[in-house]
């Protein structure tokens, strides 16, 4: 029976290379519940390619639309996969070196080559597989018109080092592809005379779309990859596994601060009465997979198969359902996430931030 009290949020998807697959299976759950009304989704990299379809799939046939989309979507990947993946697991582990995807010969000669060749050089025409799954899986035409939920994809312009928004009406088969395009696998994507990179490097995702374009000020974030890490990286893969974590989760970081600051000048009084209609106290909420994802280290974010896709579809469902049953009764009434505890920020920090940074109504 269909709830005629539901409840809206935004939904802000990270990316993470294969890892995404977490992504659809707690998108797959939050679909599934009828409680949730879906206003906007915000999304870069993998979280691009799982929002795109999101956004198509609600256009076009409702929440069952969306996870028939989601479920066409990494079956294509996959499929792809068997073809394209540069990376194969060892067929004699013991004898060359392990059963983990990291020790295989075909992902340290990949990972080599990608820290000495330019894809300029070893791409020269720029194969992209992920372009043919994307036409093939989504009507951009018809994504451009949609109404029904707000769309925001993330890159980086090469040129100036920010963050480029593309909103729903200017989405593309080349704006997602520029959202994912690693800079040491892909050349970087044209769009309107200007070049982009991956938009995890500057947002991942962006959240200020929302505090703008969105009336629901719920923000539910889909985490994917970890913020903390209790064991010391000491592999070189490790090592570089940590750097990127760290990077790709310092932008959104830096907008949590804001949003925490906002809550700590309204909630202490700081603005006058007639300014606190300028600023709007943003609800946020975290569905993490740190957990979930611990026993996958980073050459798994080029694992294509069926079955380990699968699996990370069934973890992120597992994750939503417990952040449904924990954390629903707060839409619309609280944060569920202690923000500080996120970003381990002082006093020092806030004071910094200034108004420009703060979300304004």
């Amino acid at each position: 029976m269909a709830q005629t009290n539901r409840k809206k949020i935004n939904l802000a998807f990270q990316g993470g290379g294969a890892h995404g697959a977490i992504t659809w299976g707690v998108a797959d759950r939050l679909l599934e519940d009828d409680r949730v009304d879906i206003e906007a989704i915000s999304g870069c990299s993998a979280g691009a390619v799982n929002a795109a379809a999101v956004a198509y799939g609600l256009h076009k046939g409702g929440a069952a639309g969306a996870r028939e989309a989601l479920d066409g979507l990494w079956k294509k990947i996959s499929e792809a996969g068997r073809y394209y993946s540069p990376v194969r697991a060892n067929p004699f582990p013991m004898a060359l070196g392990g059963a983990d995807l990291v020790n295989a010969w075909t992902y340290q000669a990949f990972d080599a080559m990608t820290r000495t060749v330019s894809p300029y050089q070893f791409n020269p025409f720029d194969i992209n597989p992920l372009r043919d799954i994307l036409e093939a899986c989504i009507d951009f035409d018809s994504l451009r018109r949609c109404d029904v939920t707000k769309l925001f994809v993330a890159a980086t312009n090469v040129r100036t080092g920010k963050v480029q928004v593309f909103e729903t009406g200017e989405v593309s088969t080349d704006v997602v592809c520029a959202s994912t395009c690693l800079p040491f696998l892909f050349k970087a994507v044209e769009i309107d005379g200007e070049h982009y990179w991956d938009g995890g490097y500057m947002g991942n995702p962006v959240l200020f779309p929302f505090f703008y374009e969105a009336a629901s000020s719920d923000v539910v974030i889909v985490h994917v990859n970890p913020i903390e890490r209790d064991e010391l990286p000491r592999t070189a893969p490790d090592i570089m596994n940590r750097v990127n974590e760290i990077t790709f989760n310092s932008s959104l970081l830096r907008e949590l601060r804001a949003v925490s600051f906002v809550h700590k000048l309204l909630d202490d009084g700081w603005i006058k009465d007639e300014y606190r209609d300028r600023l709007r106290n943003i609800r946020v909420h975290s569905i993490r997979s740190d957990v979930a994802m611990a026993d996958y280290d980073i050459s798994t974010k080029f694992r294509t198969d069926w079955t380990f896709f699968m699996d990370l579809k069934t973890r992120g469902r597992a994750i939503a359902e417990q952040w449904l049953e924990e954390k629903f009764d707060a839409i619309g009434e609280r944060s569920s996430v202690d923000l500080r505890a996120m970003f381990d920020g002082d006093a020092s920090d806030e004071a910094a931030l200034t108004e420009s940074e703060a979300p304004a109504a």
